[in-house]
């Protein structure tokens, strides 16, 4: 079975997305071996500054670096990624389980974003597209899309 895990950076507190990202872990139990790594964010002043933020990117790259499981395809969640329909992420993802690889990884980093040394690990930058969304629901949104792919792979009713 293809192992899909999904490293956040920052826990979910309220009660409807925890509730939602269950949900979605759950039904992703049948088409994969799902796992969730919810790692802490970095602590940082009320207004940091840049180089406050980047510093604390660093400390969160060296966590996050040693949670992507060795040989999985990893693809981080960016605003300057592609932006990718529902169909050819679905494609992405049979095209990576095609390619021999035996998992995907996929990141959300924190509200303060990626250091560039985990993008520039990265097989694969995604974006949401060009809206901001609070950082816990775009915890449920990718959930949403990674069941979505693979039920559009099994060919479920679930996408019309």
């Amino acid at each position: 079975m293809f192992d899909i895990t999904l490293i956040t950076v920052g826990k979910l507190k309220e009660p409807f997305y925890l509730s939602a990202a269950a949900e979605y872990a759950k039904r992703l139990k049948a088409y994969c071996a799902f796992r969730l790594v919810e790692l802490p964010e970095c602590r940082l002043p009320e207004d940091p500054s840049p180089a406050e933020i980047a510093a604390g990117l660093s400390r969160e790259a060296e966590l996050i670096l040693s949670k992507i499981p060795k040989g999985d395809w990893f693809c981080v969640l960016t605003p300057e990624g592609k932006a990718l329909s529902s169909e050819e992420f679905a494609g992405k993802l049979r095209d990576v389980k095609l390619s021999g690889k035996s998992g995907a990884c996929f990141l959300i980093g924190s509200s303060f974003g990626i250091a560039p040394q985990v993008k520039a690990k990265a097989d694969f930058r995604l974006s949401m597209g060009p809206m901001t969304f609070p950082h816990h629901l775009a915890r449920i949104m990718v959930l949403e899309q990674i069941y979505r792919a693979e039920a559009i792979q099994a060919g479920s009713k679930y996408h019309k």
